[in-house]
This record gives C-alpha cells, structure tokens and sequence, in this order.
C-alpha cells in the first residue's frame, strides 16, 4: 500500500486512490497488559531478545513485541498487537512507538503469538484472519500453558490468501520435545520438556542465546583472554 499516491495536475490525488491522512493518531498502547502471567511473558521476551541478538548485524531486519501493527489506511481500529513479530526488508530497525503498515512499506513476516486462557480462541480464529488479510508471511502460536491446543507449537504458512499447517516434528507435551522449521527465519523453534519455548540454528545444532545470556557469554570469553 503507498502512503503518497501519484498526483494529478490539478494537485489532487488520481480518483479511487487512497490518501494517508496524517491528521489522525495511532495510539502506541491498545491498554492491554503485555503478558497475563509469567507463563506468556518469559517466552515473549525471551524470543525477541534472542531473535534481536540473531538478527543484530542485519539493520533490514526489524524484530518487536508486543507491539500496535496497523494494517488499513485511515482506521485506527485495524490493529493487532502480536506477542512477537520479524519484519525482513525494512528501512532500519531503529525504536519505533508502532508499526504502520502502508507508512513502512510492509506487514511483518513473521508473527508468533503466546497463548493464554483468555486470548487462544482469538489468536485460533480472528487474528489468523487478520494476519492473513496483512500478509504475513508465517503465523505461529505456542501454547505454554499445555490446557489451550495441541500441539503446543504451531507453525502456518500463507499460501494463496489462506494458512497451511507447517511440519512439526516430535511427540511435544510436558516430557516431550517438539520442533518446527521458519523458513522467514532460517530459525528451528523448540518446545522443550517443561514447555519452555527456545531457538535453535538448524546448521550448527546449537540453542541461540538471548541478550543477557549472549552478553555472559562475552564476558565469559574475555576472562579466558586476560
């Protein structure tokens, strides 16, 4: 979607097209709290630290949580705020207060919603439709509650407007491990025994550190040298 159609002569925009009008505000914050309990929010940070951490050397990759994405023109009420999401191809990854879609250029690529008691059946029913009306590319849903789906991980590809399930592998549950392949990421997503979402780099086999982790890590290795 463009934000600035073609002008006519006359200086008025061609007829049909739609103008972006900056006069109307998008609220950075819809009121909702980020996570219901630490059963949501441990994974939500956990994943865009440790995504943020993969992706740091690539400024067109932008990576945010919890965040107010809006999708249609002029209508402050088309929005979603997904628990995390990845856009590839952007103009920086600078801070931003929301993402609006026709102003960036793109919707996310990538979305992964954290379930709970009181927000699975949207993110099942209405904010599939939404994401696939944005466009995104690849819609997830983890269940760390182990009460709201299963499996517990879920991976959706768009094909053609609509979602078809990506492959998991493993039994999954409470003792189980289960695995599933971005391909907008190049990432494995693992739910390990005990339901702890993790990241893995499918080429070297290891577990991809957050920032707190990745930062231990560095100290870790400057110790060694001193």
């Amino acid at each position: 979607m463009t934000t600035k159609p073609m002008r006519q002569q006359d200086g008025n925009p061609p007829e049909g097209e739609l103008v972006d009008d900056l006069s109307i505000e998008y609220p950075s914050s819809d009121g909702e709290p980020m996570a219901e309990s630490d059963l949501q929010y441990v994974p939500l940070t956990e994943t865009v630290s440790t995504l943020r951490v993969r992706f740091s050397n690539r400024p067109d990759v932008y990576v945010a949580g919890d965040m107010l994405v809006y999708y249609r023109p002029n209508e402050p009420s088309a929005s979603a705020a997904p628990d995390v999401f990845a856009v590839f191809g952007t103009t920086g990854n600078h801070p931003r207060d929301s993402w609006i879609v026709w102003r960036e250029g793109k919707a996310p690529d990538f979305v992964l919603e954290i379930a709970s008691e009181s927000t699975w059946r949207r993110d099942v029913e209405e904010k599939r439709r939404i994401y696939a009306e944005m466009g995104v590319s690849e819609y997830w849903k983890f269940d760390p509650t182990g009460r709201c789906f299963t499996p517990a991980l879920m991976g959706e590809m768009l094909v053609d407007g609509e979602y078809r399930p990506g492959a998991m592998s493993g039994a999954g549950g409470a003792s189980g491990e289960l695995r599933g392949h971005s391909h907008v990421l190049g990432l494995d997503f693992v739910v390990e025994p005990g339901l702890r979402l993790r990241v893995y780099d499918p080429v070297s086999g290891e577990r991809l550190r957050n920032h707190e982790e990745a930062e231990a890590e560095v100290l870790r290795l400057r110790s060694l040298l001193e």
